[in-house]
């Protein structure tokens, strides 16, 4: 089925939680001889995500925690790159400089930078556009073509979001013991709504990446990646890309996104559905989730997790639930029905238990590759809680970045989720 493609922010939607396509190595261009006056290329549109940096709020984060200084000294590199391999391998380099420095500064290491709590993603996030908007420039000023610029995006995305190094362990960890679990988060997301927004998945990732999570069968040592809110880059493949490389090594697998208020879910089905929600471009998809060999595309995948012995663990503060709740059109039928139980055979999915947006999309397409790659593993979906400023600071307009208890609940939030990881590699 053909998506339907808009601009703009949806009202409509439930909230849940491309890379672009891979193009041919081309060197920078020479300068045109004297006697030529070719236009020059029209220069790549600075996105919708980086035009937010030049908010107050984004400024802000970036200068409380330090991370102000990222994407000048990316600049500087691409500056001095003489070549397109040296311009490629300085964006690898600061990519994984930068998914390392927001790892290491959420797990206590190195210097905390200003005033934000260590554990905050919002610095990764917004250092990384910095990151692309300077990328774009350097692209415009140099002549690049737009396949090279879009190679080199590609390349600075996924080292910046711990997608490279996330290879499942190796030959090593087995020799050791060691369990082998991969846990994605995503960006913030719905930043016109509240510039501010932190997202407890994010979170988790840089809290988690390499750390070594004692089970009562044996160590477990994780690895993280985070992913971006763009309809386009899933599209594209951006979550088959990463977990082909680390499903095949790994015993356990979680996606994680940020779901309802005061809750954390264990998702058991996913649809294989777009419901429409403006995702981080403010552009909406409706229609079948896009994959390879679509003539086998299920319209539901389940998790594989042992959601039951996770709902029933006192894993923290939040109640912890195994949610069966589907929306389907009925074999047969016309319109959408709400199904409390899971779908029914025939049926034409309209909604996951994780809803309609990227979230359900990633378990999805996770647990869909899982299955084509025949993998024995447990793996799906968990929402966290929504996190929530304290009371006085919930109005974006108040301009508060942060504030005791929003610190409070993210940790929670990710002390909790550990410990959900925790049991479902015990369980398993």
């Amino acid at each position: 089925m053909r998506l339907a493609r808009t601009t703009g922010t949806t009202a409509a939607g439930r909230l849940g939680l491309v890379l672009l396509a891979s193009a041919a190595l081309v060197a920078v261009a020479p300068p045109p001889p004297a006697t030529a006056a070719p236009a020059a290329p029209a220069a790549p549109g600075v996105t919708v995500e980086e035009r937010r940096l030049d908010g107050d709020v984004p400024r802000r984060i970036l200068d409380d925690s330090g991370f102000d200084g990222v994407a000048p000294a990316f600049a500087a590199s691409l500056r001095g790159a003489g070549s397109y391999g040296q311009a490629e391998r300085a964006a690898v380099r600061h990519g994984e400089r930068l998914w390392q420095r927001a790892v290491d500064r959420a797990q206590g290491r190195g210097p905390a930078g200003g005033e934000l709590s260590r554990d905050d993603d919002r610095p990764l996030y917004w250092a990384r556009l910095a990151m692309t908007r300077e990328l774009r420039a350097w692209q415009a000023e140099s002549g690049l073509s737009e396949a090279a610029g879009t190679r080199l995006l590609e390349r600075l995305e996924s080292a910046s979001r711990g997608q490279d190094s996330m290879t499942g362990g190796g030959a090593g960890d087995r020799a050791k013991g060691l369990k082998r679990i991969v846990v994605t988060g995503f960006d913030p997301f719905t930043l016109d709504r509240d510039i501010r927004i932190s997202n407890p998945s994010g979170a988790l990732a840089l809290a988690l990446d390499g750390t070594v999570i004692r089970t009562a069968d044996g160590p477990a040592r994780v690895e993280t990646a985070v992913f971006p809110v763009r309809w386009g880059d899933f599209a594209d493949g951006t979550v088959e890309r990463a977990l082909r490389r680390a499903l095949p090594r790994a015993d356990l697998f979680v996606t994680v996104s940020q779901g309802r208020v005061g809750r954390i879910d264990v998702e058991r089905y996913n649809g294989a559905w777009r419901g429409g929600f403006g995702d981080n471009e403010n552009v909406s998809e409706t229609g079948l989730v896009p994959v390879k060999d679509p003539a086998t595309q299920p319209q539901w995948t389940t998790t594989t997790l042992p959601y039951a012995a996770i709902a029933a663990a006192g894993t923290g503060r939040f109640p912890v639930y195994d949610n069966t709740s589907v929306t389907e059109i009925p074999a047969g039928g016309t319109a959408p029905v709400v199904r409390p139980a899971g779908p029914t055979p025939g049926s034409a999915a309209r909604a996951g238990g994780g809803g309609d947006y990227l979230s359900n999309e990633i378990a999805y397409r996770a647990t869909l590759l899982r299955d084509r790659l025949g993998l024995d593993i447990p793996g799906g979906h968990v929402h966290t809680p929504v996190l929530q400023f304290g009371p006085g600071n919930t109005d974006p307009a108040t301009g508060t970045v942060s504030d005791p208890v929003f610190v409070q609940n993210r940790l929670d939030i990710t002390e909790q989720l550990r410990t959900i990881v925790r049991v479902a590699a015990e369980e398993s």
